[in-house]
């Protein structure tokens, strides 16, 4: 929201209503990086932004007997707030915590076919999603790469992502990686002499 409204603010004009907000982001095709499926949660989102005082009303209307029209705009602090984000996030990575990687750390309590299987379909699934960002990429064309730098982005992890799963699967079906109950039970009885302690 406070990037919108930054855009706002760079365009000198009043303000935007979140109605307008929400179409802009999912024409933009920004609904791939935020969630604006839902409008009560974007509502949601403009009050704390605004009780933290980085937004305020412009402007309020009311034509007939439609719901009231409020104009939003970046204040100082919001302005202020937003610019050190955006520097922030461009700059310093951050550790995320992803389901994927949690579930990755305890794959040994799986068999490791069991494990193979489902990377599988993950595989499946990421070709799935690559081609479907190729071809969102090259739709936008014509706006120039400066206006499908997040999707490049994605398209970049998720491939990066799809060879590793891929790796891992060659891995696991040739046996490279394997593991069974008792060698587990070893491992942990010789982290547990070392004074280690076992995952």
């Amino acid at each position: 929201m406070l990037s919108l409204l930054a855009e706002v603010d760079h365009q000198q004009q009043p303000g935007m209503h979140p109605y307008k907000m929400q179409r802009l982001m999912k024409d933009r095709g920004k609904g791939e990086v935020v969630n604006v499926g839902q409008r009560a949660s974007l509502y949601r989102t403009i009050d704390r932004l605004h009780r933290k005082a980085l937004i305020e009303i412009r402007e309020s209307s009311r034509e007939h007997n439609r719901p009231e029209r409020t104009l939003y705009a970046l204040t100082d602090e919001g302005r202020t707030v937003w610019r050190d984000w955006m520097l922030d996030a461009l700059a310093a990575p951050t550790r995320e915590y992803p389901e994927f990687l949690a579930a990755m750390a305890f794959v040994p309590l799986l068999e490791p076919g069991e494990v193979a299987e489902q990377l599988e379909k993950r595989q499946a699934n990421l070709a799935t999603e690559l081609a479907r960002l190729d071809t969102q990429i090259a739709a936008s064309g014509e706006w120039g790469r400066l206006f499908t730098l997040e999707m490049e982005c994605m398209r970049a992890t998720t491939a990066a992502e799809l060879d590793w799963v891929e790796s891992v699967i060659a891995d696991l079906r040739s046996g490279r990686i394997t593991w069974t109950k008792e060698w587990l039970a070893a491992m942990a009885a010789a982290h547990d002499r070392q004074g280690t302690p076992a995952r």
